[in-house]
């Protein structure tokens, strides 16, 4: 597994933080792709007749991205010709999905398909969603 990366190091814990953006780099061609993941989700089952909510991990250390098109060229050329870079911790979902989309339309990412695997962005954000250091 290619580890991500964060400041230069490797990134293992999610700490406090509820999420990141990330940028996946081709290393062979040099086409990227801009996320976001979640370090967690929300469970619900039912105990006792009552909903009960839980906090999981999710799979962010084996996430490739939702492209299709990045995943089937992992498979294809080997996870260890991409590299897998947090460019930002966010403390929640709002700010994630804010700093995503922000760096997809600074990055003009739909502009150049020989550069970004990116082929559509999708934000709904408020500005009280939004917590940025």
């Amino acid at each position: 597994m290619t580890d991500w990366i964060y400041n230069g190091e490797p990134y293992y814990e999610p700490g406090e933080y509820y999420g990141f953006v990330y940028i996946i780099e081709n290393l062979l061609s040099g086409r990227k792709y801009i996320g976001k993941k979640f370090f967690w989700s929300i469970k619900r089952k039912q105990v006792n007749k009552k909903r009960k909510s839980y906090k999981v991990e999710s799979d962010w250390k084996e996430y490739w991205s939702s492209s299709d098109e990045l995943k089937t060229d992992v498979e294809n050329l080997g996870r260890e010709n991409f590299r897998r870079t947090i460019i930002h911790l966010c403390p929640n979902k709002g700010t994630a999905n804010y700093l995503e989309a922000k760096e997809q339309f600074t990055r003009s990412v739909l502009e150049n398909k020989e550069l970004w695997y990116n082929s559509w962005i999708s934000v709904k954000v408020m500005r009280s969603h939004v917590r940025l250091s």
